[in-house]
């Protein structure tokens, strides 16, 4: 699947893009400088879900046997 976008910078914001482009910047062409923001957007949402898991299972293994509440299979298919 691809998707064209069409996106209309100015002034500052458009400075600053061209900089990151050509001979002097780290891309090659904008698409290239797109792309790479696209990707460290979807890291950082995964790394930001990663570390809400993360501290609920420590939450979770830190517990102390006691504070967990015992069920058996049967509860489990009465309640579904």
């Amino acid at each position: 699947m691809s998707t064209t976008l069409t996106v209309r910078l100015t002034g500052d914001l458009s400075e600053f893009a061209n900089s990151n482009i050509g001979e002097n910047g780290s891309f090659d062409n904008m698409s290239e400088y797109v792309r790479s923001l696209i990707r460290e957007d979807k890291a950082k949402i995964e790394l930001k879900a990663f570390e809400r898991l993360k501290a609920e299972l420590e939450l979770a293994f830190s517990a102390s046997d006691d504070t967990y509440v015992k069920i058996t299979p049967s509860a489990i298919f009465d309640r579904n």
